[in-house]
């Protein structure tokens, strides 16, 4: 991490805590941060203090959802031979409980390594403050898939009422950063599943993004993934594909009804394509199957028996 981002970091969190918080000064922090028989001792806000495990709750602003389960047993070793380094960060919410902000991934590593007792900041802090740190920590310091990510972006917009331009100073982005993220949750839940997984890159969904058309997205999804496309091959097949969907002029059609529609949807989905279904007042009509490539044709063929 660069030094301007570490500095843009420190802004960030030193604007959600207050002065307490921010000028921490270490406390009863043990070397080796071992659980330890006797009760822990909790000192002053914005000390170190050793606190039981069991009373620590997890943030339930927490963006991050997925936990690579192999680096969580070699943090956990390493806890076990060398103790916790870096202290976790909670806020107080009774007498004996806490509420984690950060650290997460230190806090269940510390768990499989068998420790009882966690050395841990005490912060103050809202429930608007807990998800910005929360995200702010994660986003800097950690691997959020995009997915993730644009949630987090997405929570933040409408949970502390910010707009982009501020949600952007928050997390050292810029505006256009943050408005890529969040287009990505446009896209229909399967390819956002990709993403999330690492079937495709940010490049190729910023791509599909650019074709107005879902079932032509899901089609040059599933091309991406089965012939494993780069991006620049998905961008010239997205503005292709663009290209060849009819622009909507004139008067809108009359909508159709709920039975039709179903109908048309279920094909649709069959046919891997858009279908469209036309019928007149006298019950006659077509049923339009579009297709994008030669290739696209012989699916569609294959699957009608041809």
């Amino acid at each position: 991490m660069s030094a301007e981002k570490r500095n843009a970091l420190g802004r960030g969190l030193g604007a959600l805590l207050n002065d307490d918080a921010v000028n921490v000064a270490p406390g009863n922090n043990n070397s080796n941060n071992r659980s330890v028989a006797s009760s822990p001792q909790v000192n002053d806000l914005g000390s170190v203090n050793e606190i039981r495990i069991s009373e620590i709750e997890v943030n339930p602003f927490q963006p991050r959802t997925e936990f690579d389960q192999e680096a969580l047993k070699e943090l956990s070793d390493s806890i076990k031979l060398q103790g916790l380094i870096q202290p976790i960060t909670v806020r107080k919410v009774t007498s004996n409980a806490y509420q984690l902000i950060s650290g997460e991934r230190r806090l269940r590593a510390s768990k499989l390594a068998g420790l009882t007792q966690i050395p841990a900041y005490i912060r103050t802090a809202n429930d608007q403050q807990m998800l910005e740190m929360a995200l702010i920590e994660n986003i800097q310091r950690q691997d959020l898939n995009s997915i993730e990510v644009a949630l987090s972006f997405q929570r933040m917009i409408e949970e502390c009422n910010l707009k982009q331009e501020e949600l952007g100073d928050r997390v050292s982005k810029n505006r256009s950063t943050v408005t890529n993220y969040l287009r990505l949750l446009k896209l229909p839940p399967g390819i956002q599943a990709s993403i999330r997984d690492g079937q495709i890159s940010m490049g190729h969904a910023k791509a599909l993004i650019t074709i107005s058309d879902p079932v032509a997205q899901l089609h040059l999804h599933k091309m991406v993934i089965q012939q494993e496309l780069s991006v620049r091959k998905t961008e010239q097949l997205a503005r292709d594909l663009q290209r060849a969907i009819p622009k909507k002029e004139g008067k809108a059609p009359e909508p159709l009804s709920f039975q039709v529609q179903k109908i048309q949807d279920d094909l649709a989905s069959k046919f891997g394509t858009r279908v469209k279904l036309k019928i007149n007042d006298g019950g006659k009509g077509a049923i339009e199957i579009p297709f994008l490539s030669q290739d696209d044709l012989g699916r569609i063929l294959e699957m009608l028996d041809w």
